[in-house]
């Protein structure tokens, strides 16, 4: 699966940054976490307008109450955003009008070559776009003025959006032979020690393959009897002089990991628990379905490390990482490197379990006894009848189709228990499964 372009929202707050994000991602919905001393949202979402799909991130909430702190913070972000997003959506606020923040914003976009599209939100009228004028003195291009809240604009937007995205190459698509793996997790988890810990001293390269607009994404390895590619997280884009340590810097790391990538290893830190920036990558994770390995690094930091201590994470894991609770957990000392051969044993399986397929008529033998005793509910007084199952070729994926009478009326619920079936019966463990109704008469 190609990489999605990445298109970063960023301004000075209350300009209406989230209102956009959850306009272009057709969402109500966003990542969000709730950490002790801060009240910070990281939205994440994808977009599809006229045939192109991208990725969204906004980069809201980040910044606390002091005028001083916003400066700083919202520069950070536009010099994060610069090195990471493929294009930059500035939004200024019309009705608020032009503000040293913007101008402070706009400083940072004049000296980087990366396209620009200066949306002047809250024009939520004819009679204001006027006051749009304004902001050609940013220097940034000329301002589009929309409204995020009622829509206006926002398709000359998305139109214009597209028309500047950067041509993806078609490499991505290609079948490949061997496991793409990102590690990923919150910063201090380990994901360092576990890719040193993998490459060791030397490292066995075999093949570098470029990336479309990038240094190289994938760096092939020989080791431990595993052939496999590592997504170069940490190189995807120099990081110049933004602060490694910026939780927005690493859930932007994480996205481009995450997209490039077969199998997801989740780090999660033993001494710490699961906390909300582990959910937050999680959620991307799910988001692209993606293969995922759960890792309780640390495991030697420990004193009582039991059975029932080990169910004790494993229970706690599963329960917030729910309703997707088909995965492995293994608990590993990266530093100690105890268990980390385990990590690509797992990966090399779930690997090889996405490109799995079940014939139609093993399918239609085992599941359709089992609908037929838990039929989908009724509604109405309309009954709805599931009458063959069949797998989709050639997806990067597992993907079930289930054909049926009345395929508006089966809801989530019931497609959960589709999924728990096939997963009863064939092993998919590590793997989203995506599961279509459709009709047939």
């Amino acid at each position: 699966m190609a990489r999605n372009s990445l298109v970063a929202i960023v301004g000075q707050p209350n300009v209406g940054k989230s209102s956009l994000f959850n306009r272009l991602t057709r969402s109500r919905t966003a990542i969000v976490t709730d950490e002790p001393g801060t009240t910070r949202d990281r939205q994440y979402g994808q977009s599809e307008w006229n045939g192109r799909t991208f990725s969204v991130v906004d980069t809201g909430g980040w910044v606390d109450s002091s005028d001083d702190i916003f400066e700083e913070e919202i520069n950070k972000q536009v010099e994060i955003a610069l090195e990471e997003a493929d294009l930059i959506l500035f939004l200024v606020d019309v009705q608020a009008g032009l503000g040293d923040l913007d101008e402070s914003v706009a400083q940072l976009l004049r000296r980087n070559n990366k396209p620009v599209i200066l949306v002047a939100n809250k024009t939520d009228n004819f009679n204001m776009e006027v006051y749009a004028a304004e902001f050609y003195k940013l220097g940034v291009g000329d301002p589009m003025p929309i409204s995020a809240i009622n829509g206006s604009g926002t398709g000359e937007l998305l139109d214009k959006l597209v028309e500047l995205l950067p041509d993806k190459s078609d490499e991505d698509d290609e079948e490949h032979e061997f496991p793409r793996i990102a590690v990923v997790g919150r910063p201090n988890a380990g994901k360092s020690s576990l890719i040193n810990a993998f490459l060791g001293e030397e490292r066995h390269i075999v093949t570098d393959i470029a990336g479309t607009t990038r240094d190289s994404i994938y760096t092939h390895y020989n080791k431990f009897g595993h052939e496999f590619s590592l997504v170069d997280t940490a190189g995807i884009r120099r990081r110049g002089k933004v602060n490694e340590d910026l939780e927005y810097y690493s859930v932007l790391r994480s996205i481009r990991a995450i997209e490039h990538s077969d199998i997801c290893v989740l780090m999660l830190d033993a001494t710490k628990g699961i906390e909300g920036q582990d959910l937050n990558i999680f959620s991307i994770i799910q988001k692209n379905r993606k293969g995922l390995i759960v890792c309780v690094n640390k495991w030697d930091l420990i004193e009582h490390k039991d059975q029932k201590v080990m169910n004790g994470y494993i229970d706690a894991i599963r329960d917030r990482l729910a309703p997707f609770t088909d995965f492995p957990i293994l608990f590993i000392s990266a530093t100690e490197k105890q268990r980390i051969l385990k990590v690509l044993d797992m990966a090399r399986e779930i690997f090889d379990k996405r490109k799995k397929r079940i014939s139609t008529a093993k399918l239609n033998s085992v599941l359709l006894p089992i609908i037929e005793k838990t039929p989908p509910p009724a509604n109405k007084g309309k009954y709805i009848k599931i009458k063959y199952i069949t797998m989709l070729p050639k997806v990067q994926v597992p993907s079930f189709v289930f054909f049926c009478n009345l395929p508006q009326w089966i809801k989530e619920p019931y497609k959960r228990f589709l999924e728990n079936q096939i997963r009863a019966n064939w092993d998919f463990s590590g793997t989203p499964i995506n599961i279509f109704i459709r009709d047939k008469n």
